[in-house]
């Protein structure tokens, strides 16, 4: 565990000014749990005018207390957050304080925190300058709580107390997600702690604890409330993680999965096994299993890959042999991962990849497929999309109960694709060209010449030994006689 030197710069600053200044909230938590600090965020007594005086780089632009320094963490620009002590007075939107208060202490701006977890600071002691250690240490795979251990473990915690009011660190030992103070009043002051509370349980591979998650079924519709970004952003987080599949699931056993994501929720009520089908889940469930199995680490992949399916829902249908069916669930899925992506804002690079993984997940691998279709494919999900589609297939298969992750048929349709790319074909490739068009058909340059190519490249892609100057030039006639031109 350590400070960067714009950490420690920044403490000293406010030390050197005889004010009081904490590291607080997740940064305090990831140091106790030995994880790398993403996001360094610090509290002080020093109203926003004081810390603009101390230093050159802060700017100030809010109604929240909240001053932001720039500074460089591992080569990437970065913002430290400093906020006054302060308390915060009613939230009739359920997400932002109409009151802000100037707080008096560390410990009373510590009560309005969410999570107990959260709830946590590293007060540097008056008067003292940061003396770091220079001993280098193994990092070990046991995690220390106590804050001698602390003390011993890392930094030189002798210029700091360790603040825990609300019992952050047991709960840290416990591995357990829990409000600060009454649930349903922390829940009620910001909806969004709805989903924070299963995206810390699903990063952190924490439980909620009972009255909490009671909490959360109970207030589950204020989630309505929050914008689309918000959502967004708590969910992306979720399905980015390890735990990503647990985290969905708890979201729906909270009462919340609903809320956001109301096509996949009732995906859960629609089954799958019957006769001819290896599904054993229902779709729901399988969505959320292939999410598990899914390799891939990118974000809107691993989302489609838990969306893939929620199209047979609206679709769903069985023969009367018994047969459960879902035709053309992609094309319905499609246009409700579209729905889904407007919904939550998401970039419209993130929209257009999110569609495409949905819309064409039901590729066929049968190894009779032509060139053309290859390539038709590759057309339709883009070329940079292929490696998501096969993490998501794999993801398809695994969460479907199947045991390999690849066929023999995917695996050669790969080879396929790889063959195809490294040959790519276009009309320029043709054997004749526009120049040969204009003169057998006795036209000018224009839409016609461009047509009668588009329908030549058709046919040569179908079969490339066509691709011959004198069967070329033989069908350009062809379409002269039959006037189809």
């Amino acid at each position: 565990m350590k400070l960067n030197r714009d950490i420690q710069k920044i403490l000293d600053t406010f030390a050197n000014g005889g004010l009081e200044v904490a590291i607080v909230g997740g940064a305090v938590r990831d140091l106790l749990l030995g994880n790398e600090v993403s996001d360094w965020d610090l509290t002080t007594n020093a109203k926003p005018e004081e810390i603009l005086k101390l230093f050159k780089k802060a700017f100030y632009n809010n109604v929240f207390g909240t001053v932001g320094i720039s500074v460089s963490d591992a080569d990437k620009p970065s913002i430290v957050q400093i906020t006054t002590y302060r308390k915060e007075e009613k939230y009739t939107d359920s997400r932002h304080p109409d009151v802000i208060v100037w707080g008096n202490n560390l410990e009373e701006d510590l009560a309005r925190r969410d999570f107990t977890i959260n709830a946590m600071a590293l007060r540097l002691r008056s008067g003292q300058a940061l003396r770091f250690s220079k001993t280098k240490t193994s990092k070990s795979s046991n995690i220390h709580f106590s804050q001698e251990n602390l003390l011993e473990a890392s930094l030189p915690m002798s210029n700091f107390q360790l603040v825990d009011p609300f019992g952050g660190q047991s709960d840290l030992k416990k591995k357990i997600i829990k409000t600060v103070g009454d649930a349903d009043s922390r829940f009620r002051e910001d909806a969004l702690r709805l989903l924070r509370a299963i995206r810390f349980a699903a990063t952190l591979g924490f439980s909620l604890e009972k009255e909490t998650f009671e909490a959360i079924k109970k207030n589950a519709q204020l989630l309505k409330k929050i914008s689309g970004e918000r959502i967004r952003d708590e969910l992306l987080k979720i399905i980015e993680s390890e735990n990503a599949a647990s985290g969905i699931f708890l979201a729906r056993d909270a009462g919340i999965l609903t809320i956001f994501l109301p096509e996949l929720d009732v995906c859960f009520n629609v089954e799958q096994k019957s006769p001819k089908r290896h599904h054993v889940f229902d779709v729901g469930t399988h969505c959320v299993m292939s999410l598990r199995h899914c390799p891939s680490k990118d974000a809107i992949t691993r989302f489609a890959t838990l969306l893939h399916d929620i199209g047979k829902e609206k679709v769903a249908n069985m023969t009367e042999e018994g047969v459960r069916t879902f035709y053309n669930h992609e094309v319905i899925g499609g246009r409700q991962a579209a729905t889904i992506a407007k919904r939550l804002n998401l970039s419209k690079i993130q929209r257009e990849k999110l569609f495409k993984l949905v819309r064409f997940h039901q590729f066929t691998v049968d190894e009779k497929q032509t060139d053309k279709a290859l390539r038709r494919f590759i057309k339709n999900i883009g070329v940079e999309n292929i490696e998501n589609m096969m993490d998501l297939r794999i993801g398809d298969r695994l969460g479907g109960g199947l045991q390999q992750p690849e066929s023999w048929r995917l695996k050669l349709f790969r080879q396929r694709l790889k063959e195809v790319m490294k040959k790519p074909f276009t009309v320029s490739d043709l054997k004749i060209n526009g120049h040969d068009v204009m003169k057998i058909l006795n036209l000018k340059p224009g839409p016609g010449v461009g047509k009668v190519l588009s329908k030549l490249f058709e046919e040569v892609s179908e079969d490339s030994k066509k691709n011959t100057k004198e069967y070329l030039l033989l069908r350009v006639v062809t379409f002269k006689k039959n006037s189809t031109v």
